[in-house]
């Protein structure tokens, strides 16, 4: 899986980012050593982060939908 994190260090010392190429809440385990630098104090779902996720088991496909 390819994907990109995209991070700005503003001059106050805050950082934002974002991720690109990571569909699902997967997006939150990619990020979370990011997370753990300080407190979040705002946090936006993209359209991609919505994006229902597809699981293989045992040879079936199982569609998971998280709210």
């Amino acid at each position: 899986m390819a994907f990109e994190i995209d991070i700005e260090v503003r001059p106050d010392g805050t950082l934002a980012f974002g991720v690109k190429g990571v569909r699902g809440r997967k997006c939150r385990e990619v990020t979370s050593f990011l997370e753990e630098l300080g407190r979040t104090v705002a946090s936006e779902a993209t359209a991609e982060y919505w994006v229902v996720e597809e699981e293989a088991v045992d040879g079936e496909q199982v569609r998971i939908e998280r709210k």
